[in-house]
């Protein structure tokens, strides 16, 4: 599949405009994965684009992801592929072995995290936005309580990457797509 063939599915299966900049934000947290680690970043990046398209559809465990898949395998999507993005989701129960698979679960919840703190600065841009302010609001459990702080910190982890040094990859590779992001 193309980038530009994953584009058409993820705009014809999520409608809302916050789901698909999530989507870019992965995409491109997890392209820069692959460069950092000398993956194809093509694949890489495809599974970044498409982990949550399924998701406005079938938001519930187990059918968020498992339906993706199947349309995934439909449109004849390589099994790899697949299989990492079944692994991001827990109830799935597939092992993060691989580093494509690993790099998916430690980018996804710091993607969304980056992102709100953006939002919160007064210009909402990722250009203010550092490895130390999100540190910072990762203490404050008020902030985006949703986002569970453990799957960040056991994310860098699973890349063998201190915490800082992962937060400053994602931020990186965010501001490189501001414009898209809207920050």
């Amino acid at each position: 599949m193309t980038r530009a063939e994953a584009l058409q599915l993820l705009h014809e299966y999520t409608a809302s405009d916050s789901l698909r900049k999530h989507a870019y934000a992965v995409e491109a947290a997890m392209r820069a994965y692959a460069r950092r680690l000398g993956q194809d970043e093509e694949r890489w990046g495809l599974v970044g684009l498409l982990h949550d398209f399924d998701y406005e559809r079938w938001p519930e465990p187990p059918d968020h992801t498992r339906e993706g898949a199947k349309i995934l395998r439909r449109r004849g999507v390589d099994e790899e592929v697949i299989e990492a993005i079944l692994s991001h989701a827990d109830w799935n129960e597939i092992p993060r072995d691989t580093p494509l698979k690993k790099a998916l679960f430690a980018v996804d919840e710091l993607c969304g995290f980056i992102t709100a703190v953006a939002y919160v600065r007064p210009s909402r841009s990722l250009a203010e936005v550092d490895v130390r302010s999100v540190r910072k609001k990762m203490k404050d459990k008020a902030f985006a309580r949703a986002v569970r702080r453990e799957d960040i910190t056991d994310g860098a982890a699973l890349l063998g990457v201190d915490v800082d040094e992962h937060v400053g990859t994602c931020v990186e590779a965010l501001r490189k797509i501001h414009e898209d992001l809207g920050l």
